[in-house]
Formats: C-alpha cells, sequence, structure tokens
C-alpha cells in the first residue's frame, strides 16, 4: 500500500482534514459572530427579476422561496435582545400605498431592529414622513433614496446615532448593471445585541 492511500487510511489527509475543519458560519457569512452579537445578510432584488432576501441568525426569514417578498421595500423587525422576528412585510412603492408602510413602522418600540432590502423601485411613493422615520431608525440615505435605486439597511428603533449598516447604489443608466437598474448589493455582518 502506498504511503499516500496509508495517511488517507488512517485519515491524516491534510486536504480532506482542512475541508472537515470549514465550519459554516450563520446565514453563511465569511466570518462567526462573537457572543453577543447577532449574524445578518441583506441582499437586495435584482432588476425586477430576482427578488431580495434577508437572513437573521442563519435564519432565512425573507425571500423568494418563502413568498414574503415583493416589489418595493421589503421589511422585517426584529428584537434586539431575543433576536425573535417580530413581523416582516413588503411595500409597493410604485403604484402601492405609502400608509401601508407607516402603519407597519409606526408602533415600532425602542430596541427593534429594521431590515430592509429593496426590489425592483423602492422610492417612488416615498413622502417626506416615511423617509424621515427611515431616518429616524439611522438610515443616512433614506432622503435621498430615488427611481430604482437599489439599496439595503439594518438599523433600529432608538438609535442616537447613524447606523454603520447600510448600502445604496442609485439608479444611474451610465453605470447601471442591468438595463434600466443598478447592481444587487449584499451585506452580511455582526450586529451587537440590546442588553436587558
Amino acid at each position: 500500500m502506498e504511503m499516500k492511500n496509508i495517511k488517507r487510511f488512517l485519515g491524516e489527509n491534510s486536504e480532506e482534514k482542512e475541508s472537515q475543519k470549514k465550519i459554516h458560519n450563520k446565514c453563511r457569512n465569511e466570518k462567526t459572530c462573537p457572543s453577543g452579537y447577532f449574524a445578518f445578510k441583506i441582499v437586495s432584488g435584482a432588476a425586477n427579476v430576482v427578488g431580495p432576501s434577508i437572513c437573521f441568525e442563519d435564519k432565512i426569514i425573507m425571500s423568494g422561496v418563502r413568498s414574503n417578498i415583493g416589489r418595493g421595500l421589503n421589511i422585517a423587525l426584529i428584537n434586539a435582545t431575543s433576536g425573535v422576528v417580530l413581523k416582516t412585510g413588503y411595500f409597493d412603492m410604485y403604484s402601492g400605498d405609502v400608509k401601508e408602510v407607516k402603519d407597519f413602522l409606526k408602533p415600532t418600540q425602542d430596541g427593534t431592529f429594521v431590515l430592509i432590502a429593496s426590489y425592483d423601485d423602492p422610492a417612488t411613493k416615498l413622502d417626506d414622513e416615511t423617509r424621515d422615520m427611515f431616518t429616524g431608525f439611522g438610515s443616512s440615505y433614506a432622503k435621498k433614496l430615488g427611481f430604482r435605486d437599489s439599496w439595503i439597511f439594518l438599523g433600529g428603533k432608538g438609535l442616537k446615532a447613524k447606523s454603520p449598516f447600510e448600502q445604496h447604489i442609485k439608479n444611474d443608466k451610465e453605470t447601471n448593471k442591468y438595463d434600466g437598474w443598478p447592481e444587487v448589493i449584499e451585506m452580511e455582518g455582526c450586529v451587537p445585541q440590546k442588553k436587558i
């Protein structure tokens, strides 16, 4: 028996050991989150073809597979202490009613994470009051959000500063990846758990 085969038989093949060592990180993120942090991944929609997805603590909470996404703004509200999903909703901002977004967000309590992924058009029906609500959750881009922009965001009710978890790409025919839409945005990370 060759030495290579003996090592494989004895389980000493270093390549196999390396592949077995690969740890599954929550939400398939590159890094493991430390204790006291929640893992998340938010992916915007691709043009008007592929819907967005939101993962939190290794659970896909919004996606096309779950059939709980739609054109416009896809929003998940999560308890920032327990990590429990409070509610999810999607709101058509091209031909829908912005009042539905306000009704969804107004009861939000301090200590709630707000996760948002855009799909197709997140902004046409947005009014100043709704943009102010998003700004209050820590958004830096809500007031500038335009027709068919790509936008993903994780903020919270009761934040004292701007959220570091936000990405935005302007709809610009010179730079758009798709015909009429900017490229998909993906953001992953670790958000600190709110202590009681």
